[in-house]
This record gives C-alpha cells, structure tokens and sequence, in this order.
C-alpha cells in the first residue's frame, strides 16, 4: 500500500522539537510518535514498529547513540532506519555517525523543513 501513512518516532529530549517535527512531517502524511528520552523511545518503537527513527545524540540518562545500538542487537528493531538528529555539527560526528556506527543520515540542527523531509524521503525511498 503506497498511501499508506508512515510511522516514525522521534526521539529527543525537547518536548518543543518533537512537536516541530510533528508539526512538519503531519502536513506530509506521516504518523509521528514522540518520545522523551532514550528508554521511553525504545519503549515507543517497541510498541508502534515505525518505518523510521529520528533520534537525537544528547540526551540524558541514555544518550542516541546507546539507544542506536540496543536497536542493532535487538532483532525486532535491527531493520529499522535512523535519521540521526542533533546539534553535534562537527564533521568528526557525521563521519562516525554515517561511516563507523552506519546512521541512514545525519542531520544537525538547526534543520529546515525541507531538509527533514528530503532526508526521510531518501532513507524511506519515497
């Protein structure tokens, strides 16, 4: 079913860009999940089973790359694409990000909303 809505959770540890992204990916049909923090967004996966993850890197308690690598090993998530999210714009980042630890993408904030939506339509082949 090709209009069939996408899933995708969000990961992050700001209320106010959870509600940004769903307020960008909404107008674009995409179902958007949002979840504070890294064990509520392994939690929030487990229960929705997105197309996507947008996942920020700092976050306390559990930061996005701990939460990247429980979905590695995990066999229900493994599959499942992430759009790493963050504000850590150094070029050292990205090249872990999309070359050691294999991120689908790496955008650094602040992002615009086409940049987002490029991004997910590339990962997801939209």
């Amino acid at each position: 079913m090709a209009d069939q809505m996408k899933k995708i959770v969000c990961i992050e540890d700001e209320p106010e860009m959870i509600e940004l992204v769903k307020l960008i990916l909404g107008r674009h049909n995409f179902e958007v999940h949002g979840a504070l923090g890294g064990q509520e967004g392994l939690d929030k996966i487990s229960q929705v089973e997105p197309d996507l993850v947008l996942l920020d890197l700092m976050m306390p308690e559990m930061d996005g790359w701990q939460v990247f690598q429980t979905m590695r090993v995990d066999p229900e998530m493994s599959h499942i694409p992430v759009i790493v999210v963050t504000a850590k714009a150094q070029s050292i980042d990205k090249v872990l990000g999309l070359h050691i630890a294999k991120v689908n993408d790496y955008i650094t904030k602040p992002f615009g909303p086409q940049e987002l939506l490029e991004s997910i339509r590339k990962v997801l082949e939209l």
